[in-house]
């Protein structure tokens, strides 16, 4: 059976159709789809390279995104004058109140009475003496945790012929102005086993 042929079954040469009315493809739209992929990339390896950073703590140096600020000229002060120290600990006045603890930071025994005993002799007021708990301090540290004490820590350094001082806050060796941890360095000192 033949069907009978209407205007459809004959198409014109120039129309270049493919499929059902498919024409041919706008220029340039190939473009569009490079920017959305590249864009999509970039946020992928970005949310990438955060990830890393705060969830890993892997720190990436990318030198067109770390931030190089210009510092900012910081205005010093000169560093106020050292307190001189107390050489007779006889001068020092008894309204200060300052009282002094020994802790043996090493594995000398009774270290902490020796250089108690040491200091006593020499007029210095030892209120507290005891192990630290650690035996293993490498350096002696005399701490004190008032600026106006200063003058003290600096006289038991040179009484204990070894040593520094450190201020640190009056939270570190409540009710103890002065403390006195004896480390390593000091003179007859044993490291702990």
């Amino acid at each position: 059976m033949a069907y009978p042929k209407d205007r459809f079954d004959q198409l014109p040469d120039d129309l270049r159709r493919i499929g059902a009315h498919r024409g041919p493809g706008a220029r340039g739209r190939g473009w569009i789809g490079l920017a959305w992929a590249a864009l999509a990339t970039l946020v992928l390896v970005g949310g990438g390279i955060f990830a890393l950073k705060v969830f890993v703590g892997v720190d990436i140096d990318i030198p067109f995104l770390s931030a190089t600020a210009t510092p900012t000229p910081i205005a010093t002060t000169p560093a106020p004058p050292q307190a001189d120290p107390v050489l007779d600990p006889a001068t020092i006045d008894p309204a200060r109140n300052i009282k002094t603890a020994i802790y043996n930071g090493t594995a000398t025994a009774e270290l902490q009475n020796t250089v108690g005993d040491a200091l006593a002799a020499a007029g210095w007021v030892i209120d507290t003496r005891a192990r630290a708990s650690t035996s293993d301090v490498a350096k002696t540290i005399v701490y004190y945790s008032d600026v106006a004490n200063e003058d003290v820590a600096r006289g038991l350094v040179i009484a204990l012929g070894v040593g520094d001082i450190r201020l640190v806050p009056a939270e570190t060796f409540p009710g103890t102005p002065v403390t006195i941890v004896i480390g390593l360095d000091y003179p007859g000192a044993a490291a702990g086993g």
